[in-house]
């Protein structure tokens, strides 16, 4: 569904900034450290959870100063949609996981069934070490407890958007972490 000019300009107006554009870059610091700390000596890969995690994956792979390699992944269960449906994968890198050490970046944690299937995925294909590291971690229940190794910033469960996290496909440029309004969703 495309989104007119109004309806656009509408539903920025009326949303929450939760977080600025200059405090996701102070996050991205601080994510990066903490990856740094833990990844800095194991070569790892780093799979990209498309299309969420484009933004969240560029901006962190210019903090990571040291040898890894990028590859992506591309499981949704969205597609355009604001409630999410089965998982639908369209690119699984199964050889370059094989042996080593996988970060998994996705853009948000919300209930965890993506996330989790990217990690089973990486395990099945013969990854080493799985990781994984989240722009946005939603505070609510997970699927199965999941919780993920690195977590930017922790938000209430609201639907959100910009930084790479979408509201029907647009707003993933947006320069900051919005709440849509309820009567938006």
């Amino acid at each position: 569904m495309r989104l007119s000019r109004e309806r656009y300009a509408a539903v920025m107006d009326r949303a929450e900034l939760l977080v600025s554009g200059a405090e996701m870059e102070r996050i991205l610091d601080r994510l990066a450290e903490s990856i740094t700390e833990v990844l800095a000596e194991r070569d790892p890969l780093v799979l990209c959870v498309m299309n969420g995690a484009v933004i969240a994956v560029g901006r962190l792979l210019l903090r990571l100063g040291f040898p890894l390699t990028l590859d992506y992944v591309h499981a949704t269960r969205y597609r355009g949609t604001t409630s999410g449906g089965s998982l639908h994968w369209q690119h699984r890198p199964t050889a370059s996981v094989r042996g080593r050490q996988v970060l998994v970046v996705d853009d948000i944690l919300d209930v965890g069934i993506t996330l989790d299937a990217v990690v089973r995925a990486c395990r099945e294909d013969g990854a080493t070490d799985v990781r994984t590291a989240v722009l946005v971690e939603k505070t609510r229940d997970h699927f199965h407890d999941f919780r993920a190794d690195f977590v930017g910033v922790r938000l209430p469960d609201r639907y959100l958007f910009g930084y790479g996290l979408d509201y029907m496909d647009y707003f993933r440029n947006a320069d900051g972490i919005y709440a849509v309004a309820d009567e938006d969703v």
